[in-house]
């Protein structure tokens, strides 16, 4: 069994501190860096890292190798765990993939995890489902007929509305939504979450493909797969910051 993980990854960086005041120049808080702070790969690497962390078989990526020199730092009030600013340096330093590089009867599964930032154009993504039967598709583009031979597609609620004017029955058909802590959503049917403490969703939606992707890979049953999506987005969103299973 081989999974690859398709798309644009970065460096997420999570600066924890004190809201102490507001500022007298701006009504902004002043926020005074602790001396806590995490780093870890984000994006499509963090889609990557969860399904290593799941499976015990390979997974490969595709991805941007200047990932480390973009950032996206947040600073994090230690009280509310609310955060005050997302400073993104490097955003327009992306690549463009070579999708036709790519060896794609190796793998039994692809996972687009697409940013929207150039990596991946339509085209791009239209071509890899074309070259394989088995796709999952996370994206922040509006759905099309560019995206009609992917198998799945992953979509929260958000996104759905914003890209619903260009559904067509055969692309709803393949769509799972995501609806936060109510769960998500394929063919009408509902699949439940139970109530939890909700510290941080940094990072749930590529929790959810991952585990999402990784399960129907081995069972070969999308119910079932999304049921387990929901256990392991439902366990990150306990927890500060963006983490793996």
């Amino acid at each position: 069994m081989r999974i690859l993980v398709i798309g644009e990854s970065c460096k997420d960086i999570y600066q924890y501190g004190d809201c102490v005041r507001l500022c007298p120049e701006a009504p902004v808080p002043v926020f005074r860096s602790g001396n806590l702070k995490t780093e870890n790969p984000g994006m499509a690497k963090n889609v990557w890292r969860n399904i290593k962390s799941l499976v015990d078989f390979d997974v490969d990526i595709e991805t941007n190798k200047n990932w480390l020199s973009i950032t996206k730092t947040r600073c994090v009030d230690n009280r509310t765990n609310y955060i005050i600013v997302r400073i993104d340096e490097g955003d327009d330093g992306y690549s463009r993939c070579d999708v036709k590089s790519i060896e794609y009867h190796k793998y039994d599964v692809i996972v687009i995890s697409d940013y929207n930032k150039g990596f991946l154009t339509e085209s791009d993504i239209e071509y890899v489902s074309n070259q394989h039967s088995t796709t999952f598709l996370d994206t922040k583009k509006i759905l099309g007929e560019w995206c009609k031979k992917i198998k799945f597609i992953k979509i929260n609620e958000f996104e759905y509305e914003r890209t619903k004017h260009k559904l067509t029955p055969e692309l709803i058909e393949k769509m799972i939504i995501t609806l936060g802590p109510n769960g998500a959503r394929h063919k009408g049917i509902g699949f439940p979450v139970p109530k939890v403490e909700i510290k941080d969703t940094s990072g749930a939606g590529d929790t959810f493909v991952a585990a999402l992707a990784s399960s129907y890979a081995t069972t070969k049953d999308i119910f079932k797969a999304i049921e387990f999506a929901n256990e392991n987005a439902t366990k990150v969103v306990q927890r500060k910051g963006v983490s793996t299973i």
